[in-house]
Order: structure tokens, then sequence, then C-alpha cells
């Protein structure tokens, strides 16, 4: 393990989120978090991105596999999924101190060819993988969190610092997944592309002929390709965006469930209400109001 590398980091990010919670910073895709305690499992769209914890531990479900991740591994998620995620290691002494890196997928294909690895892609792979962090690109994360020290300069050498994390990771034991939906015409490529579609149409109704000819594949391919990369049919992934943002909606803009469910493409309040509660547990009436509750019981805490 790197220690000299995970001790800068450890310090950096206790500088930059000296409170208990999540939060973005000026770096633009880059979060820290400080998690006094291990979590409830909480559902939400991850873009392609680097996940480090630098202190603690936590676990990411997707389709029934576990991934856990901790100072000595780093977790790559490569295309947009949703997933679950949880603390499994914290203390109030020793919290999970942890970093989200957002990945550029332009940045990506930019450096692919300065990329020394030219073995086959292969088929395509699961978008989520956990393996041990190497020290560089452990050093090369620490020092984009320490940039938060010095605002003056941060715009130009934070930009620097992003290309170099993305090409460590290109050339590290994560780096495969990367090329495959970077690389113009691999399936993995293909499928990214069609998810993205998904993300930015999900009200509409699902066509998986449409999408596998935006795929150029086969429509049995089409499935089997997306399935390979996301754990999910096309449909599922479909549900779980739906879902995800009538619970923005309710939460962030005080839609109601039946509101919130027609603007995310559903017909029928009670297949929304049902569906809701198979993934986040709770009705959405009681989800929300439970919500309500922490909100006031935190603010009247501080």
């Amino acid at each position: 393990m790197a220690t000299d590398e995970l001790a800068r980091l450890i310090a950096a990010i206790e500088r930059h989120a000296p409170a208990d919670g999540v939060c973005r910073t000026a770096v633009p895709g880059l979060i820290i978090a400080r998690l006094p305690k291990p979590s409830a499992p909480s559902t939400l769209m991850v873009d392609p991105s680097l996940c480090i914890v630098a202190q603690g531990a936590k676990e990411v479900y997707l389709a029934g596999e576990v991934y856990r991740y901790d100072p000595a591994h780093a977790l790559l998620v490569s295309v947009d999924l949703p997933i679950s995620a949880r603390v499994v290691k914290a203390t109030p002494a020793q919290p999970c101190l942890a970093v989200r890196l957002s990945l550029d997928p332009s940045v990506v294909t930019e450096l692919l060819a300065d990329c020394p690895d030219a073995r086959s892609l292969g088929p395509p792979a699961r978008g989520v993988e956990v393996s041990p962090v190497e020290p560089q690109l452990l050093d090369a994360v620490g020092r984009l969190v320490a940039l938060l020290d010095t605002p003056r300069t941060l715009g130009p050498l934070a930009r620097l610092v992003l290309r170099e994390v993305t090409y460590r990771v290109l050339i590290g034991p994560q780096g495969a997944r990367l090329r495959q939906i970077a690389t113009a015409g691999a399936p993995a490529q293909q499928i990214a592309r069609a998810i993205r579609w998904l993300r930015d149409h999900f009200a509409e109704p699902l066509r998986g002929e449409s999408l596998a000819r935006q795929a150029q594949m086969s429509l049995s391919g089409f499935h089997q390709h997306f399935k390979s990369v996301t754990g999910l049919s096309p449909l599922q992934y479909q549900k779980q965006l739906r879902l995800q943002e009538a619970r923005r909606l309710m939460l962030g803009e005080g839609l109601d469930a039946a509101a919130a469910a027609f603007r995310v493409g559903y017909e029928s309040p009670s297949q929304f209400s049902r569906e809701y509660r198979r993934l986040f547990g709770t009705p959405p009436r009681r989800d929300v109001a439970a919500f309500k509750v922490v909100v006031k019981t935190s603010v009247e805490s501080d």
C-alpha cells in the first residue's frame, strides 16, 4: 500500500471536508465525502467515474453483484449505471473519507492515441470493476484534491491533473473497460451510445428495435451486449432511470407521486407505486415524508 500517497490524500480530504456529508468542489466532477458511520444502501445514477476510499470502506451493488472497495482498491464505473452504494466501515473517530471523480469520455478518446496497450478489446465487459489502486494513480488524485488549497491556480492546473488521472486509469488494470467504451466501432462503445440516448429520452416509450439500429446491432445481439455491460435489460435500465428521476422530482421540486409518475413516463400511478416500492423499499408518499423528517431533524440539531 502506498502509505505516503494515501496519507497525503487523507490530509487533503480532511482539509476540504471538515464536516460530515458529501460535498461538490470547485473542480468540475470532483466530489469528496466524510461519512462518520455505516449507512443503509442508497440508490443513485453514477456517470463514468473513478471512486477511491482513502479511509474506511464502501460497497456498491449492481444486478445482484457486490463490489467492495477500500484504501487498497479503486472502483471504476465506465458507463452511466444505476447502482446502490453504502458505507460499510466508518466511525466518528475514523470516518470514511472518499473521492468520486467523473471521467470525461471526450478526454478518454483523446488520450487513446497515446495509450500503449494495443491488446484486443475482447467482448463487452461489465461497466463497473474493483481493482488494486496503484501508487501513481493515488498520488495524482491526492494532488488534484490538494489543488483546492490554491483557488487562484486551480483552473489551469486541475485540467492537467484530470488528464493525468484519466491517462493513469487508461494504462492501469481497469483501463480495458475505458478503452472499450471509447473505441469507435467496439460493441461496448455502441452500447454506451445507446445508454446515453436512454438517459436523454427515458420518459419516452422504449423501442428495442430502434435502439438496436442506433447501436448498429441485431436486436438479440444488442440485448446480450447491453446486459453484459449494465447487468440489466434495456427495460430494467429505463425503469431505474424513471424511478430515480421521479424521486428527485418529489424530493427536490415538491411534486406529488402522480405528477412525478406522469412526468417520467408512467401512465399507471399504481404501477409506479409498486415499482417505486420495489426499488426504494417504501411507497413514494412514505419515502418523501421520511426524507422531510430527516431534513427537519438535521436543521433543528444545527
